[in-house]
């Protein structure tokens, strides 16, 4: 399996050392959903900040996640480093493109917990990638929403989402959660998510 709840024995050091750090920076974390299978992604992603906080929030649930590296870099030495951080290789030359090979995973092991980055950069990107709702819906598995709060200081995870088939809707209800919470830096988020993030608060587009 890809993918399954950490034991104490295993993992007890390692969990209990990510919770100590985010209890010592102020944070709080929120139950991850009962699920088996999905996609997670996370945001708003305006600093290099959020992968730490995602590391060590997926530590504190006791979630092994997994995200899709190029296979080319899956050789010595760092194949076993990336394959321990949760690296699985892509083979973005095949005939069967990433959206199948990902997809296929899915029907390939029985726990799996895929993390992607729709916005792609930090900064200010003018749109997002599609390709993560492309393999939710081909896999049929659901889409969870991982949000960090840097006022609040809190993990949520405020939605999970069946992909409908309507992407615009899909996205439009991705994009108002992203929102509604304040990133590390505001002025670094995503083209969709600023617009209705300015709206929120105020702030007025020429």
């Amino acid at each position: 399996m890809l993918t399954e709840q950490t034991n104490n024995n295993s993992a007890g050091f390692g969990q209990r050392t990510a919770n100590y750090l985010l209890h010592l920076a102020g944070w709080q974390v929120s139950p991850f959903p009962d699920l088996k299978q999905a996609i997670v992604v996370g945001g708003p992603h305006t600093s290099n900040w959020d992968g730490v906080l995602g590391i060590l929030s997926a530590a504190t649930l006791g979630v092994h996640s997994r995200i899709m590296i190029k296979n080319n870099l899956f050789k010595w030495p760092l194949a076993p480093l990336l394959r321990k951080l949760g690296g699985i290789p892509i083979d973005r030359s095949r005939s069967t493109g990433v959206v199948e090979q990902a997809a296929a995973l899915f029907g390939q092991y029985h726990k799996l917990v895929l993390i992607m980055t729709p916005e792609g950069t930090r900064t200010r990107a003018p749109r997002w990638k599609t390709g993560f709702y492309h393999i939710a819906n081909k896999a049929c598995v659901p889409i969870v929403l991982a949000t960090a709060d840097y006022v609040k200081k809190q993990v949520t995870f405020p939605l999970v989402l069946q992909p409908s088939g309507n992407l615009e809707a899909d996205m439009h209800r991705m994009y108002q959660c992203f929102a509604s919470v304040i990133p590390r830096h505001p002025d670094k988020l995503s083209a969709p998510v600023k617009v209705l993030w300015d709206k929120q608060h105020g702030i007025g587009h020429d």
